[in-house]
């Protein structure tokens, strides 16, 4: 008798521990990402998983079986995008867990699955794209460019997105939310000033590739690239905003490498479309000569927008310009900077970056650094070119050459040199020309 009991007992025990492995891979959370091209179904689960899926038409459905799995969050409580989406249900059977997402038009489907990354879990993603659907047209500067008063066109990118969290504060602060906050701020501002147009690469929470973003620059003929970020690292005492540039050499300091690193497990570099079929060698060098005029320029503008910075912030980080080489910069093309707005992994300053008034500051001084940068460096058929041209001040009782100078975001050598003056000393009512590039 002992010996049955003890046979039925390891059985049992064998038992229990299959119907573990069966449900190894538990479906602890369904979630969606909808941005203008793709709907995104990301599935958490508890580890590597074996599936399937495929879809069905009449009516659209797109199946996923999940292998030795089972169901564990609500579906009901899923906030459901209603661009391709009309329903999600679940059946489970004894070796898989099958889910059925009902859909308004035929899709494309593309799927892979991530690792665990920071407070995510492993994850399947699948990727819909609507087969009727158009794709959502970016707004471009097309029909502003084709005018001589054109305006200057600023690309702010907000740093992270969607399944990419970023950079995580004490409080459970993410940094996507804080750079997309402060990005449409700054957009806003900078589509309130006559001879400016700003474009989002994201304008809600969704996923936007680092190539992708550039791509975008170049689609909308962006004369400058801002990409906004709030860094986070191990030591929570360091803080302080900063501001980068590219360095073709790579990062110039331990914390550059550190972000590059972290950037690199994301995107790779892409080339550049409009050099693909010229003679390497000529490719080469006119790569070259672009770049040195994109970086040159990205340093001037850089300058100026840390300058700002510093004015308003309590604290930056490092002294002078920071250095790296990140993907959103790689352009040969575009002048471009990334902007640390602080370090969300410092309790102080997480709470700030959460606040209107901080984000509005933080908005204000990049335009006002922008605005100076393409006061004296208007881009060719842009209305503020047109202005540099013609620009004229009639001297009035109390004005200085230097507060002239100021005002308009010019040297004062600059304005002697274009009036020929021999010194500083003006005289009421005399006309000068202000000096553009």
């Amino acid at each position: 008798m002992l010996k049955y009991l003890t046979r039925f007992t390891g059985l049992l025990l064998l038992l229990l521990f299959t119907i573990h492995k069966a449900f190894a891979g538990d479906v602890s959370g369904i979630r969606f990402w909808q941005d203008p091209e793709k709907t995104r179904l990301v599935f958490d689960v508890d580890e590597e998983v074996d599936y399937k899926l495929f879809t069905l038409d009449d009516p659209y459905r797109l199946v996923v079986d999940i292998q030795k799995a089972k169901l564990k969050t609500d579906l009901s409580r899923i906030e459901i995008p209603k661009q391709l989406v009309s329903k999600i249900r679940s059946s489970q059977k004894a070796d898989k867990l099958r889910i059925v997402i009902d859909l308004k038009n035929g899709v494309t489907t593309k799927h892979f699955a991530l690792k665990p990354f920071q407070s995510y879990g492993h994850r399947l993603v699948v990727d819909l794209r609507d087969k009727n659907g158009k794709k959502q047209v970016v707004k471009t500067a097309s029909s502003v460019l084709k005018n001589k008063n054109r305006d200057i066109v600023i690309a702010i990118d907000a740093g992270h997105g969607g399944d990419d969290p970023g950079a995580l504060g004490p409080k459970g602060t993410l940094e996507k939310n804080i750079t997309l906050a402060v990005a449409k701020k700054l957009a806003s501002r900078i589509n309130k000033e006559k001879g400016f147009k700003a474009f989002l690469t994201r304008s809600s929470d969704y996923y936007v590739g680092l190539e992708t973003r550039t791509k975008l620059a170049r689609k909308n003929k962006a004369d400058l690239f801002i990409s906004l970020h709030a860094d986070g690292f191990r030591d929570p005492r360091v803080r302080g905003a900063s501001v980068w540039v590219l360095s073709p050499k790579g990062a110039n300091s331990e914390m550059g490498k550190w972000l590059e690193q972290r950037e690199k497990s994301s995107d790779l570099l892409g080339g550049v479309e409009s050099l693909q079929n010229k003679d390497p060698l000529v490719a080469q060098v006119l790569i070259d000569l672009s770049m040195h005029y994109s970086v040159g320029e990205s340093i001037k503008a850089a300058e100026k927008v840390r300058k700002q910075l510093s004015r308003k912030m309590s604290k930056m980080h490092g002294k002078g310009l920071r250095k790296a080489a990140f993907m959103v910069l790689r352009m040969p093309d575009i002048p471009a900077m990334l902007v640390e707005m602080a370090f969300i992994s410092n309790p102080g300053e997480e709470k700030l970056l959460k606040t209107t008034a901080q984000q509005n500051k933080i908005a204000q001084a990049v335009f006002a650094g922008v605005k100076q940068y393409f006061k004296t460096n208007p881009p060719d058929g842009s209305y503020y070119a047109t202005l540099s041209k013609s620009r004229s001040y009639k001297v009035k009782s109390g004005d200085t050459l230097s507060q002239i100078a100021q005002n308009f975001g010019v040297t004062t050598s600059s304005i002697k040199s274009r009036n020929k003056l021999k010194s500083n000393n003006l005289k009421i009512g005399q006309t000068l020309m202000i000096p553009g590039v």
